[in-house]
C-alpha cells in the first residue's frame, strides 16, 4: 500500500498535526491487525518498507521518553503533546530521554543489522497506544489513512 498524507481537519483541537514517521512515498509492508483481546497475537502497528540506512521522524510534537533496548531490539517512543504514545523499532542513533522533538524532526535511524520485513528487508515498525487506555490503534488513522469505510442507508431519494 502507497500511502500519503492527507491533512488531519483541523477543527479538531484535540490531535496534533501527524506525519509519517518514514519519507514519501511510503509502502507500508505489514498493516496493523488488533487482537480481539489483548493478550491474543495481532499487529499493534504498521510496518513501512524503507532503506537500510532510512532517517526516523517524528509523526508529532512530544518528547522522547523512552530510548532502550527491548529483547533484541533498539525502540524508541515518543510521547506526544495529546498524550499518545508512538514507539519505533528497530532503531540505532536515538535522540535521548527527556529530548523535545518537532513534527518531522529525525529522532533516530534504521538499525541496518536488522531485518524487520516479514519477507525480509528492513520494515520500521510505528505502534501507537492511546493516553488514557494504552490501548493501541492504526497509526494510519492519524495520518487520515486506514479509516473503516461508511455505508449510508438507502432511501428513496436513492432507490433504483
Amino acid at each position: 500500500m502507497v500511502g500519503s498524507t492527507p491533512a488531519i481537519a483541523e477543527s479538531t483541537p484535540s490531535l496534533p498535526s501527524w506525519h509519517p514517521p518514514v519519507t514519501h512515498p511510503y509502502l507500508v509492508d505489514r498493516e496493523f491487525d488488533k487482537p480481539a483481546k489483548k493478550w491474543q497475537a495481532g499487529h499493534r502497528g504498521v510496518d513501512f518498507r524503507v532503506d537500510a540506512e532510512a532517517k526516523v521522524y517524528s509523526p508529532a510534537t512530544g518528547e522522547i521518553t523512552f530510548s532502550g533496548t527491548v529483547v533484541d531490539r533498539q525502540v524508541i517512543t515518543v510521547t506526544h503533546s495529546d498524550g499518545r504514545k508512538s514507539s519505533f523499532e528497530p532503531v540505532a542513533e536515538p535522540l535521548p530521554v527527556g529530548e523535545r522533538v518537532e513534527a518531522g524532526q529525525v529522532i533516530a535511524v534504521m538499525d541496518a543489522s536488522i531485518e524487520h520485513c516479514a519477507g525480509g528487508g528492513h520494515c520500521l515498525h510505528w505502534g501507537v497506544r492511546e493516553k488514557e487506555t494504552e490501548e493501541y490503534l492504526n497509526p494510519l488513522l492519524l495520518l487520515g489513512e486506514g479509516a473503516p469505510s461508511v455505508l449510508l442507508p438507502i432511501t428513496d431519494d436513492f432507490a433504483a
